[in-house]
């Protein structure tokens, strides 16, 4: 049954392409606005592919397959993103536990989480370069900061969301704070937060394109941002595909976490 469910999947995404594919080789509309699936194909080849044959004398078979413009590229991408997420997970985890937990807390910061939140990370690019100057530091500090928020109000809305009738039996069997805080509390916001890491792993995908078209001299934003300039739309959507293949392995890790932390959730349950 799943492997049919997955294969049902598939109906719209080969129509569409064979729709598109059809409207190309038809002559409908330039090849430079929007080439074939085919030519997209061959280019993103072309793209993952090694520039240079393999000269066992000079590298290793490994380090040549890795070689690809497409491959650095990639690569370069998945670093600022892993490194940007972490350090805004680290961030907003930790903030999100003490502010869901503590009224105190939650009325001392929530005022200026507000404020920040609506806005944008990319609206922050022009500070980000004056503080860090262009490069890995800049993309990471907002990649941080898009994945922040997302983490933050989950696991605050997943520690206040908390069953009040887990407290009072917990309580009423003498559980302490901190043992109630982390066999009650924490279990029971986990769904939130796991939701929260997928909206932040998503929101530092779209933030990292922005931040390499502006600060590196890399990636798949950069070199997107280059195909634009030399009208090369192929590439174009090869990079687009990239990144998107990119962001499916991510989340399907993070779906595969969310399955094995949350398998005594009745959601999750299997018949």
């Amino acid at each position: 049954m799943r492997g049919l469910n997955k294969l049902t999947g598939l109906i719209v995404p080969v129509l569409l392409i064979a729709v598109w594919e059809a409207c190309a080789r038809a002559g409908l509309f330039s090849a430079v606005v929007l080439p074939a699936p085919s030519a997209v194909a061959l280019k993103w080849w072309q793209y993952l592919s090694p520039a240079a044959p393999w000269e066992p004398t000079q590298q290793s078979w490994l380090a040549w397959l890795l070689s690809g413009e497409m491959i650095d590229d990639a690569l370069g991408s998945l670093y600022r993103v892993v490194v940007g997420f972490a350090v805004g997970l680290a961030l907003a985890l930790p903030l999100g536990l003490v502010m869901g937990a503590s009224p105190r807390i939650y009325a001392l910061f929530n005022p200026m989480m507000q404020v920040l939140r609506p806005i944008p990370p990319i609206a922050y690019i022009p500070l980000a370069i004056l503080w860090f100057g262009l490069g890995n530091p800049p993309s990471v500090f907002l990649i941080a900061l898009g994945a922040f928020f997302p983490v933050l109000m989950n696991t605050i809305a997943g520690v206040r969301n908390v069953d009040s009738i887990y407290l009072r039996a917990a309580r009423n069997l003498g559980v302490g704070r901190w043992t109630l805080f982390t066999r009650v509390i924490l279990p029971a916001a986990t769904p939130y937060i796991l939701a929260g890491v997928r909206i932040g792993i998503g929101t530092a995908f779209i933030v990292v394109i922005v931040s390499e078209m502006i600060a590196v001299n890399n990636g798949l934003g950069f070199r997107i941002l280059e195909a634009r300039e030399f009208m090369w739309s192929d590439k174009i959507i090869a990079g687009m595909l990239t990144i998107g293949l990119l962001g499916l392995g991510l989340d399907t890790l993070v779906s595969r976490l969310n399955q094995h932390l949350l398998r005594w959730h009745r959601g999750l349950e299997q018949d």
